[in-house]
């Protein structure tokens, strides 16, 4: 799995390299990924109650991390890549 931070100004893929990675966010699977710090759930909970006025959601899943002061478990970031076409992250409080 490729994580990107944009801010970070990398290279723009070319663009058969965007057809064949882009996400459609009408119907792809996603993830919903929580730090575990307070209401991070409830935001993700809420960007998800607002994509359901656009799209069906059944494919659109909720996971957190054990801990805001701890790093994924190995193998969780590749596991849900292979799940999962997209990820929105919250990092609350």
């Amino acid at each position: 799995m490729k994580i990107v931070n944009p801010s970070f100004g990398q290279e723009a893929p070319g663009k058969e390299q965007v057809a064949a990675n882009s996400v459609d966010w009408n119907k792809d699977p996603i993830i919903l990924f929580s730090n575990s710090k307070p209401n991070a759930k409830e935001l993700l909970e809420g960007i998800r109650d607002k994509m359901s006025a656009h799209r069906a959601t059944d494919n659109i899943d909720y996971t957190l991390k054990d801990s805001p002061a701890q790093p994924a478990p190995d193998g969780m970031y590749d596991e849900l890549a292979t799940k999962y076409r997209a990820a929105l992250i919250a990092i609350a409080d």
